[in-house]
């Protein structure tokens, strides 16, 4: 094992101070050791992602939901008139589409088993479909603005968010309510918490109106790491693009596909950690 070159008391002690920790050549051991210090100590790891491969999307896609399960891709846009359900092979492929009928506007998304759920904003209700083939199964009320929505398999419980700071977790046959946390970063509330990923227990949220994802534990609600994403289009396509909205975990790696509303691109990305500044 390398010597660290910083103790990670010492390290948690900069980073209360405010001082960025010289790690020198070959210190990434050290980095680690910082950011898990950090993170103990109430800070927030900041990130930024490397992009690894670019995609086409389809420009005309207000994208709410994206969600990989298995080989599918998965992706709820919205808009009343345009909002649809589609999937497609991971790679390329075929693409499946349904189309909501106004006035519902779709929102997140989440795959259970053989079944997908589909949120509307403020319409009220929920929609359950096939996985396979996108059919609508059944309707279920939904007392709630629908924004983001993910499952953790391992718990069994469905997370949703409603543009608040807070997450709410549900049964995920019934969508009732078994309870919620307030997302806070360093003890300040996070506002506007929308499209969400679940990876074990971790959360990932996009914040709407901003290039920033949350990491969030969801057992405590508390930001562990906080991603910039800014940069990913180019100046002359942010004019014609809305903002970021879509993130899902790339199943076994460590990377996640990344778009936004009307953009005209989708990014295949790891998030690392900022450069020192």
């Amino acid at each position: 094992m390398r010597r660290l070159l910083v103790p990670v008391f010492m390290a948690a002690a900069l980073l209360t101070a405010g001082v960025a920790p010289s790690y020198g050549p070959g210190g990434e051991a050290a980095r680690r050791g910082a950011n898990a210090a950090g993170r103990l100590a109430g800070h927030v790891e900041r990130l930024e992602v490397r992009v690894l491969d670019v995609l086409p999307h389809d420009p005309q896609a207000f994208t709410q939901g994206l969600e990989i399960s298995g080989r599918t891709l998965y992706e709820s846009t919205g808009l009343v008139g345009r909002s649809s359900m589609r999937s497609s092979p991971l790679g390329g492929g075929p693409t499946t589409r349904v189309e909501l009928p106004a006035p519902l506007f779709g929102e997140g998304i989440t795959v259970v088993g053989s079944t997908l759920w589909q949120l509307t904003w403020r319409n009220g209700i929920a929609v359950r479909r096939d996985a396979r083939t996108l059919a609508e199964l059944r309707r279920v009320p939904y007392r709630d603005e629908g924004w983001g929505l993910c499952h953790q398999r391992k718990r069994d419980r469905l997370v949703t968010s409603n543009g608040s700071s807070r997450l709410t977790f549900r049964d995920p046959e019934s969508l009732a309510k078994t309870g919620e946390v307030e997302v806070t970063a360093e003890g300040r509330a996070v506002m506007h918490l929308n499209e969400l990923e679940c990876v074990g227990d971790i959360v990932y949220a996009n914040v709407l109106f901003s290039d920033r994802i949350m990491r969030i534990d969801a057992n405590t609600g508390a930001v562990t790491g906080e991603i910039d994403a800014a940069g990913l289009l180019g100046a002359e396509e942010r004019p014609r693009s809305a903002v970021l909205n879509g993130i899902a975990a790339v199943p076994g790696t460590d990377q996640f596909l990344l778009t936004g509303k009307l953009w005209p691109k989708m990014f295949r990305v790891t998030f690392v950690p900022r450069a020192w500044s």
